[in-house]
Order: C-alpha cells, then sequence, then structure tokens
C-alpha cells in the first residue's frame, strides 16, 4: 500500500477562520442591496467554490431564484452574477484580514506533520488577490503550507474541479494520488477530493458545515456538541467522504493508521 506524503488543506473553516465567517455575512449582505432576502443556510450551502461560481449556485436556488423572477421579471444573468461578485469582493477585502487566525491547534498539528516529513499543499475558495491579504497573515500567526494554489493557477478551474489538488501534486512533486489526502470542512471539499481520486477528509471542529464560531462551539454542552457532529458526519458520510475527524488534532493518528 502506498504511504500518504502529501496532505492538501482547506483554507476557511479548516486551518483558519473559525466556522468560516468571513465570506457568509457578505453573501448574505450583497443580494439584501439589490432587493432579495437570502438567509445564513442558503449563503453557506455552496461553501468552498470559487466565490463567483458560488454566487452563481445561490442564483440557481429555487427560492431564491423564484424571488429574483419575482422582482425583476426575469432570471439572474451572467451580467448580474458579476455585479453580485463584484460587490462581494469589495465588501469581503475590507473585513479579510481580521479573519485569518489559525484554528485551534492546527499551528502546532499541521508543524509536527510537517516535522515528521509530510508535504503540506492547500487550495481555496478564495482568489489569488484575496490570498495575498490572507497568506501573510496566517504566516505571522505561525502557519506555513508548503504550497498554495488558487483557482486563477489552474484556468478558473476551482471545486469541485480537481485541477487545484494536481496543482498542488505537481509543485510538491507527488508521484500519485494515492499518496495524498485532501482535508477539508465543506462538500466542495470532499467533492474535490472525490474527483481527483484523492483520500478525502472531512473535519467538524470549526467547520462551514456547523457554522458557528469558536466562542458558540466552546460553550456547547457534551450533549450539544454531538449533535452537531452527528449533523456533520452524517453530511461528510452522505458526500463520500473517506474519514471524518471531530478535530485537526486527531489527522495525525488518522495517517498513523493509514500508514502502517
Amino acid at each position: 500500500m502506498t504511504k500518504i506524503t502529501g496532505i492538501i488543506m482547506d483554507w476557511a473553516g479548516t486551518t483558519i477562520d473559525f466556522g468560516c465567517f468571513a465570506p457568509v455575512n457578505v453573501f448574505v449582505d450583497i443580494f439584501k442591496d439589490v432587493g432579495i432576502k437570502v438567509t445564513i443556510e442558503e449563503s453557506r450551502e455552496p461553501m468552498g467554490m470559487l466565490k463567483r461560481d458560488h454566487i452563481k449556485a445561490m442564483t440557481e436556488m429555487p427560492r431564491i431564484q423564484k424571488e429574483w423572477e419575482n422582482k425583476f421579471e426575469n432570471l439572474p444573468t451572467e451580467s448580474d452574477i458579476d455585479h453580485l461578485y463584484a460587490q462581494f469582493e469589495k465588501m469581503l477585502m475590507k473585513n479579510l484580514k481580521s479573519f485569518t487566525d489559525p484554528l485551534p491547534n492546527v499551528v502546532n498539528t499541521i508543524q509536527s506533520l510537517q516535522d515528521e516529513g509530510y508535504l503540506i499543499g492547500s487550495t481555496t475558495g478564495y482568489t489569488k488577490k484575496m490570498m495575498e491579504i490572507v497568506i501573510p497573515e496566517a504566516e505571522k500567526k505561525g502557519y506555513v503550507p508548503n504550497s498554495i494554489v488558487t483557482a486563477e493557477q489552474v484556468g478558473g478551474y476551482g471545486r469541485p474541479y480537481p485541477y487545484m489538488i494536481f496543482e498542488n501534486m505537481q509543485q510538491l512533486k507527488l508521484t500519485s494520488v494515492k499518496e495524498v489526502m485532501k482535508v477539508g470542512d465543506t462538500i466542495a471539499d470532499i467533492r474535490e477530493a472525490n474527483n481527483a481520486g484523492v483520500i478525502a477528509v472531512g473535519v467538524v471542529k470549526g467547520s462551514s458545515i456547523v457554522g458557528l464560531n469558536e466562542q458558540q462551539w466552546d460553550v456547547l454542552t457534551d450533549n450539544e456538541r454531538e449533535v452537531y457532529i452527528e449533523k456533520a458526519t452524517n453530511i461528510f458520510k452522505q458526500n463520500n467522504a473517506d474519514y471524518i475527524l471531530e478535530d485537526i488534532t486527531q489527522l495525525p493518528q488518522l495517517l498513523k493508521r493509514l500508514n502502517v
């Protein structure tokens, strides 16, 4: 059996930005600005995709699409999506720097894996321009993957396409998908991994699927937390995750099991 040597991490909701909050309210606000009310749940559903693709996916949701048609007497056009995305980017860039804190235990866990010789790649739904803010801020706080790939580097084909994973593999000189694992907190992460033919791992704590900030998570009772864990686990399973971790600290143990 081929041993895992490369681990491709997601960013927001997996390694930084507990609960993936940077983009969520912005998605709600850009629709609100054109007179369309969307819920937090609707704004989270496509999470992990390239942000313009995320907005397009929201406009294709039956309820939002119907509300749009009732208001504007036509379905959303590509021009409408471009306008929404331009507003999204403008609003997100103002506050993105504030959402770059690594999740608890991420820095130590990833550093220890790198010390053991694992190569840490990364993919994201953020653009290159957005990552120019995120990367140096995360680095100041101790999180430094070995490679970072955005959709611009693969012709704009973000998740669920597998090409960002393949670009990481090329940069890290990994020879086979059999030696690669993808770790993320969204359905899009799992689909990206499945489409690349690598091991797909979902992480519950801090995930967009759970949708709580760190303080909200920490004050949960054991029973309340178990409800969230079970819900997220079921969603990951339904979308063909190979393994599900409650916490990033379980990643080294999983690797030891797989690399016996």
